[in-house]
Order: C-alpha cells, then structure tokens, then sequence
C-alpha cells in the first residue's frame, strides 16, 4: 500500500500543478477571431400595422406619405388629405447578418418605432427590405411583432411595463443574399485578439506549433497571427480549423483598476500591485440643524409675534487610521488593508487615486 502511494503522488502533485492553468486557460476560439468571419449590419424602413389606435398621428408626415405610396403600389388611389394612420406606425429595422448566412436561412430583427407612435403592441410589420452600407438588399424581414410590454392610461394617470415602441421578430427576416467569404485563398488563417497583448499572441502561437508539432503559426503583431494550414489539412479546413480552436491557453491582460464613482462600483484585476505606501483616510461629517425662538406678545398687549431662526452648524471628522501597504501584495492584500480602516466604496475610489498620483500603483486606473 505505501509503495503504490510512493508511486502516485509524484502524479498527483503534477496534476495539482497543472489544475490552475487547466481552469484559468482559455480556448483560442474564445479570444480571438478568424479575420474576415464577422457579422454585417442591416437596416431597413418599414411600416407596422394592426395597432388599435396607438400608432403615428397625422403629424406625422412620413408616416402618412408612406402609407399612400405603399397603397399606390398595390393599385390603390387614395387621397392624402383623407388618411388617418392611428393604426399605423412607421419604423426602422435593423438585424446582424452572421457570417456565412445561406439564402432561404431567417435570423432575428429589432423594430423601432421614429413617429409619435405609444405602442406596438399587438402590430405587423410588413414586408421591409433590409440594405447593407453597399446598398444592396440581403434580407426582407415580415411578420408579427413581439413586444413584450403593456401601456394603459387616460389623460391623468399612465401605466405602463417595460418598453412598447420597440419590438423583435425571432427569425422573421428571410435571408435574400450571401456575403461571398473564402477562408483560405493562400493556404494560411489570419486570427484577430479580441484584447490585443504581446504575452497573448506570443503564446496562442507557441500552444498551435506545440499541438501540430511544427511551425505553423507567426506572431505579426500584439493583435493578430498568421496560420498555416498543413497541406493534409487543405481539404479538410473545418476540421483544422475546429481542432485549433479547441486549443487552451492561458491569456495575459495589463493590470487594471477600474472605478465608477457614480455608483460606487470598483473592479480589481488579479494583476494589480503597489509600491510600499502609507493611507490613512477620515472621513468629515457635518450636521446642520434649523430651528425657530419664537417670542409671543403679553395678553391683550397688542404686540407681534416675533420668529428668529437659529442654525446649529457642527462639523466632526473620524479619526484617520495610519496603514502602511508593503510592496508587492496582491489584489487581496489591498482589499484587507483597507477594509481594516473603515473605508467605504467612494472612500476607496479616492484612496486610489491618490496612491496612483503619488507613483505607487503599479495598475492602469480606469476612471468611468
């Protein structure tokens, strides 16, 4: 029995040593990007009806216009001056169009109201075609809408749940035009970072050469990397492409602190260090307090009464606690510190600051 642990615990401590890397590591496919593969946005201008009087008023000419040239289209004359759009909204759609979309597939559609509609509850948008930048059509989006919100109310009180001039249509724009893609025209991938680092890329391309056993991957810069693709893998690119992906790397990201001092929020990163420093921080409290000496006439005197405002003014600050942060400790010795001295979010937002005026923080302070 003793011999068999002997024998497994050289195992076990290596498997204790690779057990942090294994859970902090990322996939490859989670922080960068093969560069070309990226969704196109899409817009279009359309109308929504069937609204039970909560569209667009007749101020609002665009609507109107719009609905007599969609009324023309179909062979149908009417007079401007006689339509009343209550029941019609006009809109503007937007979508993503993802990467390598085939005709015939539907994806998902945002409508937004631009009139004085109240809501789009219950409302169908009809027949919109969405353009891309270049002015071509790639989708035509129709159907009804989901909105997901109520609004009720007469001329003195109002309710209303969530938002009810904006809207989806899950799968309800068809899929006109492809985006042409090729993703190897030379034999090699180029992959993007989503958060560009030297550190980063260096290793993302050391953990590829590792994995295939040859120099396929290049650094070119602290955001993206060149890849060659082996020539058994030629034919076979989704799968070389999967299996890279698949690959686990630890990534590396500058230290920073960032602070929103409207809500009082304050995000560390694992890498933040400071220099050896001293804080002490008091906080200073001041009350004030108004009252009224009210002096009364004698009985039948035929005096005033006579008000003086008095105002109490007291000021007291806290007693500041000197504590001295060693150089070097982590983001969990900081927070120990200077909890240990009462401080509070705001007040630790203005510790910071200071410590990075005075050279000690060795961290980007991100102010919001």
């Amino acid at each position: 029995m003793l011999k068999r642990l002997i024998i497994a615990l050289p195992a076990l401590l290596i498997l204790q040593m690779l057990l942090p890397l294994s859970i902090s590591a990322a996939r490859i496919k989670d922080i960068a990007k093969i560069e070309g593969v990226r969704s196109n946005q899409l817009v279009g201008y359309g109308l929504v009806i069937g609204l039970n009087g909560t569209g667009d008023s007749n101020s609002t000419q665009f609507t109107v216009q719009s609905l007599v040239n969609m009324m023309e289209r179909l062979g149908v004359t009417v007079n401007q001056a006689d339509v009343k759009v209550d029941n019609v909204a006009a809109v503007i759609v937007t979508a993503k169009l993802p990467p390598f979309a085939k005709t015939g597939t539907t994806i998902d559609v945002l409508v937004s109201s631009i009139g004085d509609a109240d809501s789009l509850v219950g409302g169908s948008l009809l027949m919109t075609p969405l353009k891309a930048p270049d002015g071509n059509i790639y989708a035509v989006a129709q159907g009804p809408l989901i909105v997901g919100s109520l609004a009720f109310g007469g001329k003195a009180a109002k309710v209303q749940k969530n938002h009810p001039t904006v809207g989806r249509l899950p799968g309800g724009a068809l899929v006109e035009r492809e985006v042409p893609f090729t993703l190897s025209p030379d034999g090699q991938l180029r992959y993007q970072l989503s958060d560009p680092d030297f550190t980063t890329v260096s290793r993302i391309a050391a953990v590829i050469n590792e994995h295939f056993n040859r120099p396929l991957a290049t650094p070119v810069d602290s955001a993206s990397l060149n890849v060659d693709i082996p020539l058994p893998y030629r034919d076979r690119l989704v799968e070389f492409v999967a299996a890279l992906e698949r690959l686990p790397v630890q990534p590396d990201s500058t230290a920073k602190i960032v602070v929103n001092e409207k809500t009082g929020t304050i995000v560390m990163g694992e890498g933040v260090r400071i220099a050896t420093v001293a804080v002490s921080h008091g906080n200073l409290n001041l009350v004030i307090s108004e009252s009224a000496m009210v002096s009364q006439p004698l009985p039948f005197s035929g005096g005033e009464t006579v008000v003086t405002p008095e105002t109490d003014i007291a000021a007291s600050e806290d007693d500041g606690e000197l504590v001295v942060l060693q150089m070097g400790v982590s983001i969990g010795d900081v927070a120990q510190a200077l909890n240990a001295i009462g401080a509070t979010p705001r007040d630790l937002i203005a510790i910071f600051q200071a410590i990075k005026a005075s050279g000690a923080l060795h961290a980007e302070l991100v102010v919001l």
